[in-house]
């Protein structure tokens, strides 16, 4: 039911959805209404499940504090991990939170236990427990694959981990035997069940489920005994020939890797690259886009200054203390501050750093000032606390006076008791400022679908051809083809999902930006100039319907136009200017303005035209400085019919001085530089009631849904149009200037059971020739008259 006419593989994991169907069949919900009103409560759930596990987690790195802490944080944390638990956000995002987390929560457990107890392959004793708890790891770290083939992430994590730590611990003669089983148990529970689940896609992209994950696996299994052994063979010999000899090794596997393997080698970097790494289309992608410090202040605010010193504090805590799980949960906020950097999704991951380490400092400082606080509460100095809670516990139970090891009394020390009440203000404010933004979110409306979008799709799963595909069936994806009567319904990658799961249709490209670049994409689709390349497009991808509104028209216009097109975006459509404002001198208001290709592209032609004949009205001569400022400033504006603009711009920049020019421009959408032709094979069938425009008239609805149809065929030359009224009543007139003496339209004038209904029949402009268009002759394509 997506991705038409090829269908589509779903690239996340099941686990979420057994979690939902699993309580749906608990709680005895079946109906739509009362499976998705369920379903929306596990996003909460499993952000409320985040409290108890932050606890846990702070608690084994730094003690009770640090856990209590860590829970309030994540429990008023907001950005990303705030909005994608709302109760309306039905998502894996939360999902994916919890399990990895709870997998570093295991292999933090399991790194301590080895610390205290290690693993020695010599005495089989040492080995049970060990082994029981990589068994559990490698369990959490399944679960967490099973929501999301990102989870690779934390392996990588891992990976990184064992590396430094195999060489500090060989520095300080500590042997690999812990990590060693640690590794190959996780991961090889890790790569089993991922062969038992499925390869799903060809390739070894880690964003899906590819031959990529088995193999990372394999290779950090192989990569820690690799480290092991070296361990071994320079037990007795210094730190430098093991670092020399270790970098040598890594330099001739990745050469003979690169050499025999050059294939796989190259998919397995290009995919490292893409995971992390930014392109301009991902600027285009909401979660894949770059993440600012602006964003980041305005979702976690101070914070982001409580998490920094929290990651100094135990920066210093690892160089005294040199244990593991230290280096493993820095590693690991490392590496999400990175991918959090370089795209924007990765923000709710974020959160459970932030509030592990900014309970590390808040709990560190709490310890650090117990003792005066305890003094402070009881009325005892803090030297008197400490000697009480040093004093021989038995002597303590017998009930016997400490009186004579009992110091003379002194004052608290009140200066770390103003840190932690410095420290408490600071999440004070941090709490207050998050639950601010997550009240102000929260209270904004809720997650609602927009009302004409909704309005259409339900209109479309009402009046147009079944498809032919069974919404609630499941199919084998080797041997389903799709039936004759199947189309597409081709519209931006934004709107694929409502289109499945509104109206019941395929859509032609959907929000995992499949079907959206190349020759036949959903960019190409709307960017083209002309009707003949579009239409092969439409033919290529069995499209049907079509449906536009406006923000693909506008606000996302610049997307498309950079899917088309990367390397120049929307630059040969719109200009961005500084206009003077006139009501406050010296003062500029930032306007984008229309280039004379933007009218011509499919979107405009069919949105702003309704896919008829236009003819061009006033546009503007507007010279333009680029020295004034970053964003070019306009100097001078003035309106023009467009034959004079141009020609006035073109004298201008035969003789203009550097840092200047002159361009024809457009302020509105409906002020075309040149004559839009007619669309000859897309009728508007359906439009939602919203006006878009603050004045009426122009009447440009919100969503509009179009039909791609054959034609009928009239023998004739000049211009012949119709009157056609709207299922919101709006007017209009179809125009269409002949190609070759002919005439090719879209709409009937009898027979037709369209919402958009001719007021009458088509005339010839000039000649007072009408022409009756049957609906039979508009779907089959047949001569009339």
């Amino acid at each position: 039911m997506t991705l038409f006419p090829t269908g589509q593989l779903i690239h996340w994991g099941p686990l979420f959805i057994w979690i939902i169907s699993g309580l749906c069949l608990l709680t005895g919900a079946t109906t739509r209404p009362e499976i998705i009103s369920l379903a929306l409560t596990i996003p909460p759930i499993m952000a409320a499940l985040m409290v108890p596990v932050m606890y846990l987690l702070g608690r084994k790195i730094s003690g009770v504090p640090c856990g209590l802490f860590s829970a309030f944080f994540i429990a008023v944390v907001s950005g990303q991990f705030f909005f994608r638990s709302l109760y309306g956000y039905l998502d894996h995002h939360i999902a994916e939170v919890l399990f990895s987390t709870v997998f570093c929560l295991c292999y933090i457990w399991v790194l301590i236990y080895t610390r205290e107890h290690p693993v020695d392959f010599t005495r089989k004793e040492t080995l049970r427990i060990p082994l029981i708890m990589s068994v559990v790891c490698g369990i959490a770290y399944v679960l967490g694959l099973l929501v999301m083939p990102t989870m690779v992430l934390f392996a990588l994590i891992v990976a990184l981990f064992t590396f430094i730590q195999c060489i500090w611990d060989f520095i300080r003669g500590i042997k690999a035997d812990s990590l060693l089983l640690i590794n190959t148990v996780t991961f090889g529970i890790a790569a089993i069940s991922f062969l038992i689940f499925g390869i799903h896609k060809e390739g070894l992209q880690f964003d899906y489920y590819t031959l990529g994950h088995p193999l990372a696996y394999i290779l950090i299994i192989v990569a820690t005994a690799i480290l092991f052994l070296f361990s071994r063979l320079f037990e007795k010999k210094g730190p430098l020939q093991y670092a020399g000899a270790l970098l040598g090794l890594i330099v001739v596997l990745f050469g003979v890797f690169a050499l025999a393997l050059p294939g796989v080698f190259t998919v397995l970097t290009e995919s490292t690259i893409q995971f992390f790494g930014q392109n301009p289309l991902y600027l285009t992608i909401q979660e894949a886009r770059s993440w600012t410090l602006g964003e980041a202040w305005d979702s976690f605010n101070i914070g982001l200054i409580l998490m920094a010193l929290g990651v100094l504090f135990l920066l210093y805590v690892l160089w005294k203390e040199k244990k593991a799980e230290h280096l493993f949960v820095l590693i690991w906020a490392l590496l999400i501050i990175y991918s959090t950097w370089q795209h924007i999704r990765y923000e709710y991951y974020f959160a459970v750093p932030l509030a592990l380490f900014s309970g590390v400092f808040a709990g560190a400082v709490v310890e650090w000032a117990k003792r005066d606080l305890l003094a402070l509460v009881s009325g005892k100095t803090g030297k008197q606390v400490e000697s009480a809670d040093t004093s021989n516990p038995k002597e303590k139970s017998k009930g016997k006076k400490i009186s004579k090891g009992a110091p003379a009394k002194k004052k608290v020390d009140y200066l770390p008791v103003g840190v932690v009440v410095l420290v408490l203000a600071l999440t004070g404010i941090f709490a207050y400022l998050s639950v601010s933004y997550e009240y102000t979110v929260s209270g904004s409306g809720g997650i609602r679908m927009n009302p004409d979008w909704r309005e259409s799709l339900e209109w479309m799963e009402i009046h147009t051809p079944d498809p032919g595909v069974n919404y609630y069936r499941i199919y084998d994806g080797n041997t389903f083809e799709y039936p004759d009567q199947s189309y597409g319904v081709m519209s931006w990658w934004d709107y694929g999902h409502m289109i499945t799961y509104i109206a019941k249709r395929i859509p032609n490209a959907n929000p995992f930006q499949s079907g959206v670049s190349g020759e036949n994409g959903a960019a190409s689709f709307f960017m083209v100039d002309s009707e003949e390349k579009n239409t092969a497009i439409a033919d290529a991808l069995g499209v049907r319907y079509v449906i536009t509104d406006i923000e693909m028209d506008v606000g996302k216009f610049w997307a498309m136009a950079t899917w088309y097109n990367s390397s120049v975006g929307q630059d040969p459509y719109t200009e961005l200017l500084l206009v003077p404002d006139e009501s406050h001198s010296g003062s500029y208001d930032p306007y984008t303005l229309y280039e004379g290709p933007y009218f011509r592209t499919m979107v405009s032609k069919l949105h702003n035209f309704d896919g008829s004949m236009f003819e061009p009205g006033q546009v503007y001569y507007v010279e333009i400085n680029d020295g004034l400022s970053s964003t070019p400033v306009a100097t001078k504006a003035l309106v023009m019919n467009p034959a004079e603009a141009r020609a006035a711009a073109d004298a201008y920049n035969r003789n203009k001085a550097p840092g200047t020019r002159a361009m024809v421009l457009s302020t509105g959408i409906l002020s075309p530089h040149d004559p839009i032709p007619a669309l000859r094979h897309y009728r508007l069938v359906h439009e939602s009631p919203t006006n878009i425009m603050a004045q009426s008239p122009p009447d440009i609805k919100y969503v509009k849904i179009f039909e791609y149809v054959p034609g009928a065929r009239i023998k004739g030359s000049g211009i012949i149009a119709v009157e056609l009224v709207t299922n919101t009543g709006r007017k209009f007139t179809y125009r269409q200037a002949s190609i070759g003496d002919e005439f090719i339209v879209p709409y009937a004038t009898s027979g037709s059971t369209s919402e958009v209904k001719a007021q009458g029949k088509y005339r010839l402009e000039g000649t007072g020739q009408e022409f009756d268009v049957s609906e039979q002759a508009v779907m089959k394509g047949l001569q009339v008259g």
